[in-house]
């Protein structure tokens, strides 16, 4: 009776035994999990962290590349105009065709102002050029529009004497003007021009979505 006792007493401790082994594998298990899952998720997150930090490190790197070959092209076309502004002053004038250029920039303004009388700012040194020039315009403009217009230099109020040439006109009470001197042609060129002339410095930009 004693042995049946202690045998079911042995038995009962193995079964107890083996139940807390079984408990202590699964909580075990549970926590190794836990932890896995724990580090996974930690450096998922610093993964992405990185992956982020990458991401706008070369997205800056791009920026400042970007606005470095802007920066270096609009400085080429700037020195491009400004060339063309000394070429301008120098070249135009005493060109053979300027006093032919002067005639087509006073009988453009004396198409846009059509009044009667109009006053001519020139250059000092354009005074006999401009002359003959307004005449044969006022000549063309006359046999166009039907009537007559009378254009007086305004020998009072020269353009600067180192300005590129061309010329500025006003009807007789100043009210409405038109400046048509090379360097306002120029800088409507530069405006009106300046995508084009990109373009076919650069080629087309690949980012731009629409174009004019």
């Amino acid at each position: 009776m004693t042995a049946f006792i202690r045998q079911e007493a042995l038995e009962k401790e193995r079964e107890i035994q083996l139940k807390a082994d079984e408990e202590f594998a699964i909580e075990k298990s549970k926590l190794v999990r836990e932890e896995t899952a724990a580090i996974d998720a930690e450096y998922e997150q610093k993964f992405k962290q990185a992956a982020l930090s990458q991401q706008t490190t070369r997205s800056t790197v791009s920026n400042k590349t970007r606005l470095k070959v802007l920066s270096a092209r609009q400085a080429l076309l700037d020195k491009l105009f400004e060339e063309t502004r000394t070429r301008l002053t120098k070249e135009a004038a005493i060109s053979k065709g300027y006093e032919e250029t002067l005639k087509g920039l006073l009988l453009e303004g004396l198409y846009l102002l059509n009044e009667s009388k109009v006053v001519v700012r020139s250059r000092k040194q354009d005074k006999e050029k401009v002359a003959a020039a307004a005449k044969k315009a006022a000549v063309e403009f006359e046999k166009n529009m039907k009537h007559k217009v009378e254009t007086t230099i305004d020998e009072a109020n020269w353009l600067p004497a180192d300005s590129a040439g061309g010329v500025f006109l006003a009807n007789a009470n100043g009210k409405i003007e038109i400046n048509n001197t090379f360097e306002e042609r120029l800088n409507l060129l530069e405006t009106d021009a300046l995508p084009q002339v990109r373009v076919t410095l650069f080629g087309e930009n690949e980012n731009r979505k629409f174009h004019d």
